[in-house]
């Protein structure tokens, strides 16, 4: 019986499967898995018995997982031997199409990444990171304020997405009313083995070509302004490192940024009003003590990881905690695994919102590559729950919520909550 076919069996045990299973036959790169948060004791196993693991995937191919905190590090931070250029096959275990390439900074070796990366880091500057906080906290009111009391609803589409993308528009100056279309653009372009999202490689196509389409009409409305605005466009038209791009290029970058400003926020919204509920003594520790938010933002971000993984190619052979990698073989940096890591993080499955070193999780990545909107993302969940503890006793989570099927986005779809009348 395939690994699929066993995971589709409601009464297995996934700890006792996890434990008894041959090394050689784990494929954590399985999106059943992931959406049946079913991961866990798999990666508790590669941990302890195979931190560096070769497996073969039917969607991936043949690829190493890196499941150690220490590990992870040592791969992210050696970009000189482990690639993300998209020339090598980028930051996904998903390989691109030959004839759909897309470039993108993330995915990008230096120097061009270090150029391109400048173009757009400006915006989470600290002193536009100032200046928008009042804006965030004036937007998440109203949409705190306008939720139903004593009634279901879904938290992930009421409040996670649309606090995003109100601030994802705002980063592009994207016209606020079709804002949504920002929200469906990253879901499709982290979504193409997802066939709740794209039926097929073609429509996947279609959708980020209409993408295109769109920002580039952006592009030509401010190219040639005299004074270029303060939102991401603007910097990449007058930027002489971005100003060239072509068009694929131009996609990959909104792309990434769109995703970058999307996912990580969203989730780690919708993962702290779960988290704060199957962790009930947690929301009451926050209850007695708010100040605890800031690192409430830290742990919840450790504890759920948005982003489940980062690809890496090797550029030599190169041994890892006693396994040779080969030349060209393809690197999975689990930073979902990292961040539960029990060398690291005490009692690492448990949330516990004044964990002293919550900081210290890795879901940004580190090196060349870290998130370069890490302290916005921190940002609005911290505003978040501020506007949260002002309005609302608790917010109480009705049933399990509906996870993504996939292995690089680790996230919800849907969220059913009710705020006490």
């Amino acid at each position: 019986m395939s690994q699929a076919a066993i995971q589709d069996t409601p009464e297995i045990d996934h700890v006792e499967r996890a434990r008894t299973m041959p090394l050689e036959e784990l494929n954590i790169a399985d999106p059943d898995l992931f959406q049946a948060d079913a991961i866990w004791p798999y990666f508790e196993r590669l941990r302890k018995d195979a931190p560096v693991h070769k497996a073969t995937s039917p969607d991936f191919g043949d690829y190493w997982s890196v499941t150690r905190y220490e590990d992870i590090m040592a791969v992210d931070t050696n970009h000189h031997v482990f690639s993300s250029s998209w020339e090598h096959g980028g930051i996904t275990l998903f390989d691109q199409i030959s004839d759909f390439q897309l470039p993108m900074f993330i995915a990008m070796d230096p120097p061009k990444h270090d150029d391109q990366r400048k173009a757009v880091q400006g915006i989470v500057a600290p002193n536009n990171l100032k200046n928008w906080e009042d804006l965030i906290r004036e937007r998440t009111g109203y949409v705190l304020d306008s939720l139903p009391r004593g009634e279901a609803f879904d938290w992930v589409d009421n409040v996670s997405v649309e606090l995003t993308t109100m601030m994802l528009a705002t980063l592009f100056d994207f016209p606020f009313e079709e804002r949504r279309k920002l929200t469906r653009w990253s879901d499709v372009a982290t979504g193409r083995n997802n066939p709740d999202i794209v039926e097929s490689d073609e429509q996947w196509r279609a959708e980020l070509l209409e993408c295109l389409e769109y920002f580039t009409n952006l592009w030509n409305e401010r190219v040639n302004s005299d004074t270029p605005g303060n939102d991401l466009i603007s910097m990449m038209t007058h930027s002489d490192s971005t100003k060239n791009m072509d068009p694929m290029e131009y996609l990959g970058n909104i792309i990434l940024l769109i995703v970058g400003g999307n996912d990580t926020t969203r989730n780690s919204m919708t993962a702290s009003v779960y988290a704060l509920n199957k962790f009930a003594g947690e929301y009451d520790k926050l209850l007695a003590n708010p100040d605890l938010i800031p690192n409430l933002s830290s742990e919840i971000i450790r504890w759920q990881t948005p982003l489940a993984h980062m690809r890496r190619t090797a550029l030599e052979d190169i041994e890892l905690n006693g396994q040779m990698i080969k030349k060209g073989d393809k690197v999975a940096m689990w930073y979902v695994s990292g961040n539960r890591d029990a060398d690291v993080f005490e009692d690492a499955d448990t949330v516990i919102i004044d964990r002293a070193n919550a900081r210290r999780q890795m879901s940004f990545g580190y090196g060349i590559h870290r998130c370069v909107g890490n302290r916005l993302g921190e940002l609005q969940i911290k505003i978040l729950w501020e506007e949260i503890l002002k309005r609302f006793p608790k917010i109480e989570v009705l049933e399990e919520p509906t996870r993504t099927k996939s292995v690089f986005v680790k996230g919800y779809t849907y969220m059913p909550v009710r705020i006490p009348a």
